[in-house]
């Protein structure tokens, strides 16, 4: 793999549920839960993937594994395209990308032990050639996530629900991937537990050089965890910078509402806090021009009838608002070899926009 391939690239990807009416099933129209979505990830990297319920979060996540079939796109892992890949070849990419599902209660079988659910990857994929090894392996996996190799009989109903995610961790892990898509994995637990939890993700990665997409709606949580930050709006993503230029000079005026709605620790020092008025539009038959256009603070005319592209605000900042200046129209213009690079091969339109930070 080249040096200037990342490790996972999205390209424009799409996902539509189409909608059926009538009895002859006549196809009226689809719901666009992701709508060209593109960024990138790097080998040790986590990328935090946020917004608000329903803005497509879970479903680029599911699309990237192909646990939902994207409509159109592309999804590259170390230049190969996840998306042409047939059956065999598909089955081999599962070890290199796995997940961890946000509900610790229904995504472990419960007529299975703990010992069939993180050692049946082990054995679908060859990587134990017996039932002993199998679970010698499982043991070390037990032990890596914070549990008692006492517990490979165990069955998941007597788990609780930290528990029951750290089993979820230990399967994610087991087949050694390069990538885990992280779907809520600390959303259904206490607080105190959701600290544990993160923390030994963060551990893991060191330990093993994991990239995470970790989805979450909680941007203190992302805020710990994540090298670099993407926002999710109504399908499309709005903004995506490092994470502490995004935290501390936000340039999207959703993200600022998001950022205004977090709480302070010292009663002392209080924020501004930005109400967005309205209701999220349906993703049916989204508004003209810019999706947050019907909510937005700071409308402007402009942006009830041209989709803004999504523009430079820094070398590694984008920002997808008519308000913000690209700085390619600037005369400071990109300041190096790799920005020049990122705008010949990604031209500035809606069909063929890429973003790359």
């Amino acid at each position: 793999m080249s040096e200037d391939v990342p490790l996972l690239d999205v390209r424009r990807l799409k996902k539509f549920f189409p909608i059926h009416k009538g009895i002859f099933s006549r196809h009226v129209g689809d719901v666009r839960a992701v709508d060209n979505v593109s960024f990138t990830l790097e080998a040790g990297q986590t990328l935090g993937l946020v917004g608000e319920s329903g803005c497509g979060k879970t479903t680029v996540g599911r699309s990237i594994l192909r646990l939902l079939e994207p409509t159109s796109g592309e999804v590259l892992y170390k230049g190969q395209n996840i998306l042409d890949m047939d059956a065999a070849q598909m089955r081999r990419m599962r070890r290199e990308i796995q997940i961890i599902f946000q509900d610790p209660y229904s995504s472990l079988n419960p007529r299975k032990t703990v010992s069939n659910l993180i050692g049946e990857a082990l054995m679908v994929h060859n990587m134990v050639s017996s039932e002993k090894e199998k679970n010698d392996r499982v043991c070390e996996l037990l032990n890596k996530v914070g549990l008692s190799a006492t517990y490979l009989n165990r069955y998941p109903h007597e788990f609780s629900g930290g528990q029951r995610q750290r089993i979820g961790i230990a399967r994610a892990i087991a087949l050694n991937p390069s990538i885990i898509v992280c779907d809520e994995s600390v959303s259904a637990l206490d607080v105190s537990v959701q600290a544990q939890v993160l923390n030994l993700l963060m551990d893991l990665q060191d330990e093993m050089g994991f990239a995470y997409i970790f989805i979450a709606h909680d941007l203190s949580v992302v805020k710990h965890i994540s090298d670099k930050v993407a926002v999710m709006y109504l399908g499309q993503i709005v903004e995506v910078a490092q994470k502490k230029e995004l935290f501390s000079g936000p340039q999207h005026p959703y993200t600022r509402a998001l950022l205004s709605a977090l709480p302070r620790p010292n009663p002392k020092n209080k924020s501004q806090r930005i109400l967005l008025q309205g209701d999220v539009p349906t993703p049916i038959n989204p508004p003209p021009g810019c999706y947050f256009s019907t909510r937005c603070p700071e409308v402007l005319p402009i942006c009830e009838e041209i989709e803004p592209n999504m523009k430079w605000v820094s070398g590694k900042h984008l920002c997808k608002c008519h308000l913000v200046d690209d700085r390619r129209k600037s005369n400071s213009g990109p300041p190096d070899d790799e920005d020049r690079r990122k705008m010949n091969l990604y031209p500035n339109s809606r069909s063929e926009q890429i973003m790359e930070v």
